[in-house]
């Protein structure tokens, strides 16, 4: 019966998950189509920045969502461990785009404070800066609500995206509504710069969501285990040796977007008593309890032998 849950429990996780990714795609494409159109009728770039940015989230959105949906399922004689592997590929290369947006943005706008900035229509820019930011405020809220219930790390990272796109969005309101205030001042000649200035600050700004994103993402494609996983499953398997008295143990543990991979051999007395299989499969779902309960997302695999090289 708790197998039956588990998996009734993944199902409902993953049909939240990709209804709140249709959500987020669709508001990303409002956002995105709205910040080219009026960036390119303003004449500013930070704005067309903003609406790249949305326009990048929206393609990956909508890829994530096809991802979720194959996380859902169990895998076929191809991909018999699954598609967990998707999950990492789809963050690195969201992350990766990002942050290769971010560094053409800052390149622009340093070329347009050194070309001596450009002309744009700000009290278009503070509109759209204002509606915009609304949008950001409400989806940031309104997924990480609902992500409080089934931890996706898909949605955290539309979270992050929206959180971003919010601070870029209040970035330029700030910038914009201060030109338009020193406007027919003595200080009106620096209203050229303000765009570009925006541009070359929001970028290294922003770029540091992405680059944690695409070290991780990275770290699981390469199957590099991190060192809180390794020291769980070390200690998880110290005490069960110590408990049964085996001779020693060697563990292998990754962690791929939500799957956890963990590998446990110990080594066995040769005369220890064994009255069951029973009696092995017992301490199997201890170790499983002990690492945090056995379901679809924690393969794992536990060997006894009485043969040093099988270790």
């Amino acid at each position: 019966m708790s197998q039956q849950r588990t998996r009734a429990v993944t199902a409902l996780r993953s049909a939240l998950e990709a209804s709140l990714l249709k959500v987020s795609i669709g508001a990303t494409i409002v956002v995105a189509a709205a910040g080219v159109v009026i960036g390119l009728l303003s004449g500013s770039m930070s704005i067309v920045f903003d609406g790249l940015f949305s326009s990048i989230d929206s393609v990956v959105g909508i890829i994530t969502l096809v991802v979720a949906r194959l996380l859902a399922s169990e895998g076929n004689h191809r991909f018999q461990y699954g598609y967990w592997h998707l999950e990492p590929l789809v963050l690195a290369l969201n992350s990766s785009v990002l942050v290769l947006l971010c560094g053409y943005a800052f390149l622009n706008g340093v070329l347009g404070l050194l070309t001596g900035g450009h002309a744009l229509k700000f009290d278009m820019g503070v509109v759209y800066a204002v509606v915009v930011a609304a949008i950001c405020i409400f989806m940031v809220f309104y997924l990480r609500r609902h992500n409080e219930r089934i931890e996706s790390e898909l949605i955290g990272l539309e979270v992050q995206s929206w959180l971003m796109s919010g601070v870029i969005t209040a970035a330029l309101l700030i910038a914009f509504a201060g030109a338009l205030a020193i406007k027919g001042t003595s200080y009106e000649y620096l209203t050229p710069y303000v765009d570009p200035a925006v541009l070359a600050l929001l970028a290294p700004a922003v770029v540091l969501g992405p680059l944690r994103t695409a070290r991780q993402a990275f770290a699981e494609i390469f199957l590099i285990t991190s060192k809180e996983m390794d020291a769980d499953v070390q200690a998880a398997a110290a005490a069960v040796a110590a408990k049964y008295r085996f001779t020693s143990f060697k563990s292998y543990a990754v962690e791929v977007g939500r799957a956890r991979f963990i590998e446990i051999s110990f080594l066995v007395p040769a005369d220890m008593p064994v009255n069951s299989v029973a009696d092995f499969d017992a301490i199997r779902h201890e170790i499983g309890t002990a690492l945090g309960g056995e379901g679809p997302e924690q393969w794992l695999t536990v060997v006894f032998t009485s043969d040093p090289d099988l270790v």
